[in-house]
């Protein structure tokens, strides 16, 4: 049976389900600016670390550089005081993270009340990037009214084991959290890094089956980054062609959801290809985009909206 253009063209599948308008985002996690597009206020979204630079895991793509990038609690200070510091400066959310256990956890159970005030006296977005989480956290979570929850979803033991050191933990595990979420009735935005085992790609294919399978708000597409504190400093990411195919199957295999090209991927010409097969793919909005990517969206027809919040909300 022969499929129809709409069926086979990734742009005309994105044009059919949610029109024109492409958002590119710039939250408070880097300066941004370029001639196109210019961060105004970094304090209004912001990245914050529970755990400082600390991190039981130390995976092999990160060792703790990304909390490093974060804002940590100041000493004898809690969640809610950071918050209310943010906020005289125009902060309106959060992103809420931290360094895993040697489970896997991020320890968000212990900040919960604050994240309950924040909500209620500051009035700003809380999202969380939870790892892995059991049914009764989740439930945790919703009843403290977080407005969204991240969760990497990896799909491939091997890299589960030997990148991020998870020894007993299993693709099923990283699938249970994602349903517990779900089912807890919070606003889920997977995350899917490509090339993350080692510059290769292995389980992006079935993580993405994964996420197929469950109600959630938007997926998130970042791709490896080689950073030089890292055993990964010299792997290649994958190849933009190749992520770019990805783009395409991801739009294809989840025609109504949301799909972003995250904060994470590598700069240079690579973003440049990147970014422009992003737009080329019909993925629905890019973080931090590329020097002449907003013209180029506008070439094919899209309506650029520009937001300083994390690419999963765009109202905080």
């Amino acid at each position: 049976m022969m499929l129809s253009t709409i069926e086979q063209d990734p742009f005309a599948v994105r044009l059919e389900r949610f029109g024109r308008r492409i958002d590119f985002h710039a939250p408070g996690l880097k300066r941004y600016a370029t001639a196109e597009l210019e961060q105004t206020a970094p304090d209004r979204f912001t990245a914050v670390s529970l755990t400082g630079s600390k991190c039981a895991l130390q995976c092999d793509h990160c060792k703790s550089s990304v909390l490093e990038g974060m804002r940590a609690i100041p000493s004898g200070q809690s969640l809610f005081e950071l918050a209310q510091d943010l906020a005289a400066r125009g902060g309106r959310g959060l992103l809420v993270s931290g360094g895993m256990s040697v489970e896997g956890r991020v320890p968000h159970l212990d900040h919960l009340e604050d994240v309950v005030r924040v909500k209620r006296e500051l009035g700003q977005k809380v999202i969380l990037h939870t790892g892995l989480v059991d049914r009764e956290s989740a439930r945790a979570m919703k009843a403290a009214g977080v407005d969204g929850a991240f969760i990497d979803i990896i799909g491939a033991d091997e890299t589960i084991h030997q990148v991020y050191h998870l020894k007993k933990k299993h693709v099923a595990d990283f699938e249970d959290s994602l349903a517990a979420l779900c089912e807890a009735g919070l606003s889920v935005v997977p995350h899917i890094v490509l090339g993350l085992h080692y510059g290769k790609m292995l389980g992006e294919e079935n993580a993405l089956e994964i996420v197929a399978r469950y109600p959630v708000s938007a997926l998130i597409l970042v791709i490896l980054m080689p950073i030089l504190s890292t055993p990964m400093r010299e792997v290649e990411p994958p190849p933009a062609e190749e992520v770019g195919g990805f783009f395409a199957r991801a739009r294809l295999r989840l025609p109504a959801t949301p799909v972003f090209l995250g904060c994470a991927r590598p700069g240079g010409a690579h973003k440049r290809m990147t970014d422009r097969l992003a737009v080329d793919m019909g993925l629905n909005g890019i973080a931090y985009p590329a020097e002449g990517i907003v013209a180029h969206a506008r070439s094919r027809g899209l309506e650029p909206a520009f937001h300083e919040t994390c690419c999963s909300i765009h109202d905080a």
